[in-house]
């Protein structure tokens, strides 16, 4: 029986920023990683819903790169 294939945000840059406790790669706080096997469709969809924001955000912020 296999697994089905859960999305994920993850990039595999893991560094949390101290500042926001947002993961730098994907946006994620370390309690959202932790449990995103949990959160089921619905939690991770609102999740990954927020994320753009989060990432423009830390690159207000001066955390991240400016994208091109």
């Amino acid at each position: 029986m296999s697994r089905p294939n859960i999305e994920s945000p993850c990039i595999k840059v893991c560094a949390v920023d101290g500042q926001s406790g947002l993961c730098l790669g994907c946006g994620r706080s370390l309690k959202e990683i932790g449990g995103w096997m949990q959160l089921g469709d619905e939690g991770r969809r609102g999740v990954m819903d927020v994320l753009p924001e989060r990432m423009k955000h830390l690159r207000d912020i001066g955390k991240l790169e400016p994208q091109a």
